[in-house]
């Protein structure tokens, strides 16, 4: 490992002893470390680091010759840094200064002992899928970053009233979803607004994806898990001119006239596992799988 990227909010600093411990290792190594330009303006502006560091502003300025990129916050900083990476098969790591950490999963006291093992090549690499969104008329704010790596959300606007989704998989009509949105969900986003919805979770390397319905009047209309491959059309009929389509954290209004065709992006974001870490210890813990007294004795 010769060359990094770092990214992290910003707004705050909430992480700068960890960050001077993941510098203080990298140096040790001689690894040349780029920051992002405004989080790199953040720590010279609270004089956060030592000496002077190249930087990065857009997903231009990054290539294939980057071994690596740290986030440094929570699993929202990692979405967002998917939007520098894109399709470089850049690997990237978080440390995990926020809450959950799905995706940043390096927790504070484990940095040393992540990169240790990532030196040693003691890890491995989830291959995590991505969505992708065409809109007709074309929606100008997706029509560069027009990708996702937990979730598409259509949700109504600026109303109380549901709105009416029709929904083809393949070109065949599914159903009619009449609720507050519909979500369209990776495996990575299994564990986010899906699940509070009550859908599924799913494993990171399943080859599929969720239609998850927010609070639908349709009380029998369930999460659906169907495969990745799936072509996915959307119609939205609602009482108010428009609607909200998300793209993670990213959002923007668009005619009710507008259709939306959704599928597997043909890039992966590739997500680096140290060796001391699991998905399922993961799921275990963030979940609180593990707090049920009856499990004290296993």
């Amino acid at each position: 490992m010769k060359k990094v990227a770092i990214y992290g909010q910003a707004y705050t600093i909430s992480a700068e002893k960890e960050i001077k411990i993941l510098l203080a290792l990298l140096k040790k190594y001689n690894i040349v470390v780029f920051f992002e330009q405004k989080f790199y303006d953040l720590l010279i502006e609270n004089k956060s680091l030592e000496k002077k560091y190249p930087t990065f502003s857009h997903f231009n300025d990054l290539s294939d010759s980057f071994d690596l990129l740290f986030t440094i916050g929570g699993d929202g900083t990692f979405l967002r840094a998917i939007t520098y990476v894109r399709n470089l098969d850049i690997p990237m790591m978080g440390i995990n200064t926020g809450r959950l950490g799905f995706l940043a999963t390096i927790q504070k006291d484990q940095i040393e002992e992540s990169i240790e093992l990532l030196l040693k090549k003691e890890y491995s690499i989830q291959e995590r899928t991505l969505l992708q969104i065409e809109t007709n008329p074309t929606t100008e704010e997706f029509s560069e970053l027009n990708f996702a790596l937990n979730e598409i959300t259509i949700a109504r606007r600026n109303t109380t009233s549901m709105i009416g989704i029709k929904t083809y998989l393949n070109n065949e009509y599914l159903t009619n979803y009449w609720a507050d949105g519909l979500i369209i969900s990776t495996p990575t986003g299994s564990t986010g607004y899906s699940l509070s919805c009550d859908g599924p979770v799913i494993l990171p390397n399943s080859k599929s994806l969720v239609i998850t319905p927010i609070a639908p009047h349709n009380l029998n209309a369930r999460p659906m898990v169907i495969p990745d491959n799936t072509s996915i059309q959307l119609e939205v009929s609602a009482r108010e001119k428009d609607y909200l389509i998300s793209l993670d954290s990213r959002i923007t209004t668009v005619d009710q006239k507008t259709t939306i065709r959704i599928k597997k992006a043909p890039f992966t974001i590739k997500s680096i596992l140290p060796k001391n870490q699991s998905y399922i210890k993961t799921l275990r813990g963030k979940l609180l799988w593990g707090e049920d007294t009856r499990n004290e004795a296993l």
